[in-house]
């Protein structure tokens, strides 16, 4: 299984990618989920341009074994979904962490960030 160490994860199973300006951040689920869930057959993602506290629900995913809710990592903007994952939302099981990302976010309480937890602290609680 795959943990990318530049990456924080929340233990709901969704990774954060931070980007250099320290206020945006892309978001998908893990490979861990995504080989729990099977195979994805849809992904359904909340409005852009909306707010949402952490914790809150920002979509959802469609698979053949079961439905899944994904959850906001950090207060913030849905700036942007993943376009590709309309026409193909395998690419959430394919390439979790690279094209199948879900949605870019622009972060409005960066202190946040702080309690997500480490690769290392990920794996530990899926291993």
């Amino acid at each position: 299984m795959n943990f990318p160490e530049d990456l924080k994860y929340t233990e709901e199973h969704e990774w954060v990618r931070i980007h250099e300006d320290g206020t945006t951040a892309t978001i998908g689920i893990t490979d861990y989920a995504q080989g729990e869930l099977g195979d994805i057959v849809f992904v359904e993602l909340e409005p852009e341009g909306e707010g949402y506290e952490q914790g809150e629900v920002f979509g959802s995913v469609e698979a053949v074994k079961a439905v899944s809710e994904l959850f906001l990592p950090v207060d913030g903007v849905v700036e942007r979904h993943n376009p590709a994952l309309e026409a193909s939302p395998e690419l959430v099981n394919s390439d979790p962490f690279g094209e199948g990302w879900m949605i870019e976010l622009r972060i409005s309480d960066p202190e946040q960030l702080e309690d997500l937890l480490s690769a290392e602290e990920y794996a530990d609680q899926v291993a």
